[in-house]
């Protein structure tokens, strides 16, 4: 009798051995989880953006008291070292003695071979906000004046731009106005010194979407997925380099209303960086956490990866993502308000599973 007992006991310490063995705890694959900052001239930041320079990377975000407030800056720090060095207030949306307006959304963009690109917007509101931008020859250690752009554009919203073959870099981008929330992109052959805008890829009626990100496949189409108020990350596909876009669909992820970025790895693999949260019925967002990041070789059957935060305190939000040089994905975003968070993913090392009907696997 005894004999039989601990046999069942081995089972059953056997079988549970083996659930706890095959569940997934979402995090393999990361090499680095830190703080860029730890201590800051102001309470809350968001926004950030990451790019490489052949110094090192270089990140940026906006910070201030709050959001809209009119002290609200965009600040930089660079990885120098192994860490990031202090972050220093490059622009603002200082007017003149008495007028001071908030910046917004950075969006860092390195030139091959030229200079580091700081796209950012100045204004009230995102409905009266005006394009910005500023150079750096040196990975981000000085900055060029800040240059207005031309009426009308307004650079990257808040993802990085796609370097086209030919030189063009297109830039995604949307509009938060009365006509609703739209999205389309804008072109520069030119590093920035002219620019032409392309069509709305949606009515704003059907889809509310704003901020969309770029991805790139083999066979020379672009997908770009994009944050709606339709509680679903939306898709669209371009055979033309941009120029004109496919029926904006759901993409088989859900979205709380809240920002996303994605980036097309070398190895013809799709990354999206985002929160894995439905926006409830009626409800103008949903929760910001946990952030999660899904993998696709398609860009239409999306898996499982990683989740890199999950906490019931929210506000784990607006990612930015690259893959660098040497094959690893940077991932940097607000961690509360109150910091910014930068992971090192390695892509080879990620366990995925199926996302069926927008679930995450258990």
């Amino acid at each position: 009798m005894k004999r039989i007992i601990i046999f069942t006991l081995l089972l059953i310490g056997a079988f549970q051995f083996q659930v706890e063995a095959k569940r997934n705890d979402w995090k393999t694959g990361i090499l680095v989880d830190e703080f860029i900052y730890t201590e800051a001239p102001y309470p809350s930041c968001h926004s950030a953006t990451i790019a490489e320079t052949a110094s090192g990377l270089v990140a940026a975000w906006f910070g201030g008291t709050r959001e809209r407030h009119p002290d609200v800056g965009i600040w930089v720090s660079r990885y120098e070292n192994g860490s990031w060095t202090e972050s220093v207030e490059v622009a603002n949306g200082v007017q003149n003695d008495t007028l001071r307006y908030p910046t917004w959304n950075p969006v860092l963009f390195q030139m091959p071979g030229s200079d580091l690109l700081l796209f950012y917007k100045i204004g009230p509101s995102p409905s009266t906000w005006w394009g910005m931008m500023m150079r750096s020859s040196d990975g981000g250690k000085s900055w060029s004046a800040p240059e207005k752009l031309p009426e009308g554009i307004l650079g990257p919203i808040k993802n990085k731009p796609e370097l086209l073959a030919d030189g063009t870099l297109i830039c995604p981008t949307s509009v938060e106005g009365e006509g609703g929330w739209r999205t389309y992109f804008e072109f520069t052959n030119d590093a920035g010194k002219t620019w032409e805008k392309g069509d709305y890829i949606n009515d704003g009626k059907m889809y509310q979407a704003i901020q969309p990100s770029l991805l790139t496949y083999a066979d020379g189409r672009m997908q770009t997925l994009v944050r709606t108020r339709n509680a679903v990350i939306a898709s669209a596909w371009s055979t033309d380099q941009g120029k004109t876009w496919g029926l904006m669909q759901p993409s088989g992820l859900p979205n709380n209303n809240s920002g996303i970025d994605a980036v097309s790895l070398k190895d013809g693999r799709q990354l999206v960086v985002y929160n894995h949260v439905k926006t409830p019925v009626n409800a103008p967002k949903g929760h910001r956490t946990p952030l999660n990041i899904a993998v696709s070789k398609d860009g239409k059957h999306w898996e499982a990866a990683l989740v890199l935060e999950d906490s019931e305190i929210s506000q784990y939000s607006y990612p930015a993502m690259i893959q660098t040089s040497d094959g690893l994905v940077h991932v940097v975003y607000t961690w509360r308000r109150e910091r910014i968070k930068h992971v090192v993913v390695d892509p080879n090392k990620l366990k995925s599973e199926e996302i069926v009907y927008e679930q995450w696997p258990e």
